[in-house]
């Protein structure tokens, strides 16, 4: 299916000194990133944000229009830079067959322009959006409470939510997903905080008629809904239930399982088999990762041998998504060795087809096969968990008289190269995984 590229942090303009210079150095990474495997870059709120506190990540949308070209709220450029620049990022990295996620803001506002007051409860808000690109402007009829609907599903701090159900401000909403995907060139969103409205704006969005070129577009979607595995799944198949362009979701009971793995002293590998999912339950629209921008507040952050879970996201089913921070700054991705994140997306795109299936699992040790599918002939995966030693053993696979190379692995403390196996004319072979580590398996 592809790997994702999250290609942002929170305020990593600031954090690598790329302030309205973001857009240029993202595309100054396309090249490799698409040479490594990598399908598609996530990329952070492209609008004007309100900026109260100074610039900002985008997440307090006020002119949804303006990408980097109207002098308001402080500054001409995004955080991120110049519309375009961001034209300049969308066109290269369409041209390396990359495509782009939009970051959907479409819950709350902030930065308004002046106080109304709300007759349906008589207090003073501010909800007068006057925006200098003269699209989309609101006023109180916009935003919970109004006049189409009492109960907001969800609020979000102090900012005012938009009221999804009066029809001008869903055929606004509907005018920008059309304009982000046919003007701008996004292939995809990425539904910020999908709790605070109804699932049928994203069915609306996702099944639109859209046209691109002269022909019909179909846009990814993924939506962030924070939640247990059993909330996440009756979502999508609420989203799903009447929608031929269906939504994926990103699987956060699967991300603390990860953080489990990797931070927990003792932790049982057998878990892994058991932990509820959404990945166990609906591969076909799950989004795996192990960090994103949410993930910054003490404590939440994996600690120990992040590897170990960006092994697991991207030898299994799902869509994986991997983290900037993570690739770059924390230099996980350790390009021309065996032994990173560049080498699981490399593994991952020429070899991690068809399902999942578990040889083996104890405490310590995790023995799964991916049984291949089209053009990619499958894997076999193993996840050590003992500190001292190789551990290994005798499974029976689908690959009969099968001969198998490592084609990437990590170790805490050894990382020599595991040795090349082979299977019998029963499927039979044995496999390992170095100390604290894992090895992934391909034939040759």
């Amino acid at each position: 299916m592809g790997v994702i590229m999250q290609a942002f942090y929170w305020d990593c303009p600031r954090e690598e000194g790329r302030e309205f210079q973001w857009w240029n150095y993202a595309r100054e990474k396309v090249p490799s990133l698409a040479q490594t495997g990598f399908t598609s870059l996530w990329l952070p709120p492209i609008h004007k944000a309100a900026n109260l506190g100074g610039p900002s990540m985008g997440y307090d949308p006020y002119d949804y229009y303006d990408l980097g070209e109207y002098d308001q709220k402080g500054t001409v450029p995004t955080w991120f830079g110049t519309r375009r620049e961001l034209e300049q990022l969308i066109e290269s990295a369409h041209s390396h067959q990359l495509s782009l996620i939009a970051d959907l803001v479409i819950n709350h506002n902030s930065g308004a322009d002046e106080q109304e007051v709300n007759p349906l409860i008589n207090q003073s808000r501010w909800t007068k959006f006057d925006p200098k690109s003269g699209r989309f402007p609101r006023t109180w009829e916009c935003f919970h409470p109004s006049m189409y609907e009492s109960w907001d599903e969800g609020a979000f701090g102090d900012m005012p939510d938009l009221s999804h159900r009066n029809p001008y401000v869903y055929a606004e909403i509907l005018k920008l997903a059309r304009w982000l995907i046919e003007e701008i060139g996004f292939d995809g969103f990425r539904y910020d905080f999908v709790k605070g409205y109804g699932a049928n704006t994203i069915t609306a969005i996702q099944e639109y008629r859209y046209m691109r070129d002269g022909k019909p577009f179909m846009p990814y979607g993924v939506a962030e809904f924070w939640d247990n595995a059993r909330a996440i799944e009756n979502w999508v198949d609420l989203a799903n239930f009447s929608n031929s362009n269906p939504v994926d979701a990103f699987d956060f009971p699967l991300r603390e399982m990860l953080k489990a793995l990797c931070d927990q002293y003792g932790f049982s590998l057998l878990s892994l088999t058991t932990w509820e999912t959404v990945l166990q339950k609906q591969p076909q629209t799950t989004v795996t990762f192990v960090e994103n921008h949410d993930l910054r507040e003490e404590g939440r952050s994996i600690i120990n041998d992040k590897l170990l879970a960006y092994s697991y996201i991207l030898t299994h089913e799902g869509y994986p998504c991997v983290f900037w921070k993570d690739y770059f700054n924390y230099n996980l991705a350790l390009d021309g060795t065996p032994n990173g994140i560049a080498a699981l997306v490399s593994a991952h795109e020429k070899y991690a087809g068809g399902n999942t299936e578990v040889l083996y699992a104890d405490d310590n040790l995790y023995i799964m096969q991916r049984t291949g599918y089209g053009d990619k002939p499958g894997l076999i995966y193993v996840l050590n968990n003992r500190g001292d030693n190789w551990n290994g053993r005798m499974v029976t696979t689908r690959f009969y008289n099968a001969s198998f190379q490592p084609v990437a692995w990590w170790s805490k403390t050894d990382m020599a190269r595991p040795i090349n196996q082979s299977t019998d004319r029963d499927g039979r072979g044995q496999f390992y995984a170095p100390p604290r580590g894992y090895a992934v398996y391909a034939m040759r």
